[in-house]
């Protein structure tokens, strides 16, 4: 796995993204101001990330779970020593890779085992949803080899297959009806059923974050909604 890290001295926020599979910092460092500190997981393996800033230093470490950073979020939050004051799932699901409330297992397997340049720009089409704003974030792809792509994407695969019970909470599910990557309906399904998760409803495709000029405005924006009153915190 690997690491972006963005600090400044004295920040009292921090912002932990847990990114989606085939992505690297280009997808959000043009978001980061420097009022608050940034970390970016991604490219995730086997390997051990880079040593974490002391969190209690913290005044509020917010968590969000973009796609399959979802389930990374929940698969490493624990290991890693986060506690988070604020959680924020997009676009995705703890149960990533599942024909009811993810990926239809057939079309991610379709996706590990046909992975080419062909096939990754027309998964980035899907993943920014129209030629237009392809275009727009073309900036924003990443530069990385077929084996890189295929072996993370392995990687997760395998991982995904494994029961993992993670008592991890989410706060806020910010759900795109344009998203391409996973069904609207399949994420609405999930969250759910889980009522202490507040559901916010967005027309947005699966890379969502150029509707705002920063992370912390997203956040601001996520944040007018109430949390749910089955939260239990």
């Amino acid at each position: 796995m690997k690491t972006f890290l963005r600090r400044f001295e004295n920040n009292r926020d921090l912002v932990i993204l847990f990114g989606t599979w085939g992505i690297d910092e280009k997808a959000f460092s043009n978001l980061c101001t420097d009022n608050h500190d940034f970390i970016l997981f991604y490219n995730y393996s086997a390997d051990e990330p880079l040593i974490l800033p002391e969190m209690k230093t913290y005044r509020r470490v917010t968590v969000i779970g973009w796609s399959l950073g979802v389930w990374a979020a929940e698969y490493y939050s624990r290991k890693m020593g986060i506690k988070p004051d604020l959680t924020i799932a997009i676009n995705g699901t703890p149960v990533a890779a599942d024909d009811k409330y993810g990926i239809p297992l057939k079309i991610f397997e379709a996706t590990l085992d046909n992975i080419s340049n062909y096939s990754m720009g027309k998964f980035y089409l899907r993943l920014f949803g129209t030629r237009s704003r392809f275009e727009k974030n073309r900036a924003h792809i990443p530069t990385r080899s077929e084996k890189s792509l295929q072996d993370e994407l392995r990687w997760l695969y395998n991982r995904m297959m494994e029961p993992v019970q993670t008592g991890f909470a989410w706060d806020y599910s910010l759900i795109g009806t344009e998203d391409r990557v996973f069904r609207a309906s399949n994420l609405v399904s999930y969250w759910s059923m889980h009522p202490e998760t507040r559901q916010i409803i967005v027309e947005a495709p699966h890379y969502l974050f150029d509707n705002w000029n920063s992370l912390q405005e997203l956040i601001r924006y996520v944040r007018r909604f109430r949390l749910s009153p089955f939260r239990n915190k």
